[in-house]
C-alpha cells in the first residue's frame, strides 16, 4: 500500500444558508465547487489534465446540484472535458470527508496518482429534506425494523442518556462561538478560504458569516427548544410519535429537549476540496506535500440514537494507524449538534483544549456535503500553525454513522 499525500487544502467561506440574505446564496453550486478546484490549481500550479478523477460529497442532490455536481464542476471551471472526470457520493453528513477518504484510496492503491476529493451544499437552495426521502425513504419494512428518528431527536436523546443538561450544550455552545471568533480575528482560516467572485470578478464573499462572537450565555438560554414539537409528530400510516419511537428503544431515557439552533450546526452554504497525490507524481511535478493520510475507517452504530458512531469510527481509524488517542495533537469532530462533540470526547477521554481548537460548525455553520473536506482543511492549518504533528478528523452521520481519518505532517 503507498502513501497518499495532501498537496493542499481549500474551501470557499460558509455562507448564511438564506435565500435572500445569504452572501453565497446567489452563487450557483457547481460554481462554489469550480472556485474550489481552480484555487487549488492557482496555488499549485498543476496541469488539469494530470487530475484523474473530482469525488464530491453532496447530500440533497436536486436542482442545481443534482445530477453529477462533481462532473459539472470541472466542466464549469472550465477545465478540459476530455480530462478529468468526476463522481458524487452521499453518505449524509460525511460526504465531503468520505469523498477525500475515497480519493486517498484510490492513490494509495496505486491506481491512480493526483485526484481532488471534496464536496459542496447550497442549503439556501436546497434545504435538508428537499429530496423528499424522508428519514427512512418510506419503507414501511425498515421502520418496522428500526424506528427512525430525526437527528435532532437522537441529540436530546444522548443528551437525556449522558446526563447533558441544557446549560451544558449552551456552554459548549457558547465556546464554540468565541473560538471561532478568536480564529476569524486572528486570520487563522484565512490560508484555506478562496474569495468568492462572480464570473466578471467582481468580489461576492470572502470570509464566513455565520459566526457571531457576541454570542452569550444568557442570549442562548432564551432560544426555545427545536424539537419538541417534532417529538410528538406521528408519521403517515404510523401509530407512535417520534419520542414513543425512541423510547421503544430506550425505555429509561427521559428525554429532554434541550437542542436549539444556538446549540446545533447552522444552515450554510460553502464547498470544499483537498488535492491528493502519490509521492512519485507530487515528487515529479514538484508539489510539495503538507501531509500524508495515514488512516481512516468508518463506523455502523444504533441507528435510533445516530450519533454516536465517531467514538468508534475513532477507535478504528487509530488501530489501523497504530495510535492510540494520547497520540493526536490536533482533533475536529463535527458540531453536528453541541452533545456529538461532548460525548466523543467523554468516550475518547481526550481534552477539549484539543479538540475543534477554532470553534465549529455551531459557529461557522455546516454546508453538509463539503463540511468534511473543510475541516480536514482546518486541522492541517492548526497543525502548521502550532508546529505539531498528527489530527483525527471526525463526524457523526445519519442513520447511525462516523467516518474518522488520521493525517500527519510531511
Amino acid at each position: 500500500m503507498g502513501d497518499a499525500w495532501i498537496i493542499d487544502a481549500v474551501r470557499t467561506p460558509r455562507g448564511r444558508g438564506k435565500k435572500e440574505t445569504g452572501g453565497l446564496s446567489g452563487v450557483h453550486p457547481q460554481e462554489l465547487l469550480a472556485t474550489c478546484l481552480n484555487g487549488l490549481q492557482h496555488r499549485n500550479g498543476f496541469d488539469p489534465k494530470d487530475v484523474e478523477d473530482v469525488v464530491a460529497g453532496c447530500v440533497t442532490a436536486v436542482g442545481e446540484q443534482g445530477g453529477c455536481v462533481a462532473r459539472m464542476s470541472v466542466l464549469a471551471a472550465g477545465w478540459d472535458p476530455e480530462a478529468a472526470t468526476g463522481v458524487t457520493i452521499n453518505r449524509y453528513c460525511g460526504s465531503g470527508q468520505q469523498a477525500v477518504n475515497f480519493a486517498a484510496m484510490g492513490v494509495m492503491a496505486g491506481q491512480q496518482d493526483l485526484v481532488i476529493g471534496g464536496g459542496v451544499e447550497s442549503m439556501s437552495k436546497h434545504p435538508m429534506g428537499a429530496d423528499k426521502s424522508g428519514i427512512d425513504g418510506h419503507n414501511s419494512h425498515l421502520r418496522e425494523l428500526h424506528p427512525l428518528v430525526p437527528q435532532g431527536i437522537s441529540a436530546d436523546l444522548i443528551a437525556a442518556r449522558e446526563g447533558f443538561s441544557r446549560e451544558d450544550v449552551d456552554q459548549y455552545a457558547l465556546e464554540s462561538q468565541q473560538r471561532a471568533g478568536k480564529a476569524q480575528r486572528e486570520g487563522r482560516y484565512d490560508k484555506s478560504i478562496l474569495p468568492v467572485a462572480d464570473n466578471s470578478g467582481a468580489p461576492i464573499l470572502d470570509r464566513d458569516e455565520h459566526v457571531r462572537p457576541e454570542t452569550t450565555l444568557e442570549g442562548l438560554a432564551k432560544l426555545p427548544a427545536s424539537f419538541e414539537g417534532v417529538g410528538g409528530y406521528v408519521q403517515k400510516g404510523d401509530a407512535r410519535t417520534f419520542i414513543e419511537k425512541a423510547n421503544s428503544r430506550y425505555p429509561d431515557a427521559n428525554i429532554e429537549h434541550v437542542h436549539t439552533a444556538g446549540n446545533s450546526s447552522g444552515i450554510v452554504d460553502g464547498a470544499g476540496a483537498v488535492l491528493i497525490a502519490s509521492p512519485g507524481y507530487a515528487q515529479a511535478n514538484d508539489l510539495k506535500p503538507r501531509a500524508r493520510i495515514v488512516s481512516m475507517a468508518t463506523a455502523g452504530d444504533e441507528p435510533i440514537i445516530m450519533l454516536t458512531a465517531p467514538t468508534p469510527a475513532s477507535e478504528k481509524a487509530l488501530k489501523k494507524a497504530g495510535m492510540n488517542i494520547d497520540d493526536i495533537d490536533v482533533m475536529e469532530i463535527n458540531e453536528a449538534f453541541a452533545v456529538v462533540p461532548m460525548k466523543t470526547m467523554r468516550d475518547l477521554k481526550i481534552d477539549h483544549e484539543k479538540v475543534n481548537i477554532n470553534g465549529g460548525a455551531i459557529a461557522l455553520g455546516h454546508p453538509l456535503g463539503a463540511t468534511g473536506a473543510m475541516l480536514l482543511g482546518t486541522a492541517l492549518d492548526e497543525l502548521e500553525r502550532q508546529d505539531k504533528s498528527t489530527a483525527l478528523v471526525t463526524m457523526c452521520i445519519g442513520n447511525g454513522m462516523g467516518v474518522a481519518s488520521i493525517i500527519e505532517r510531511v
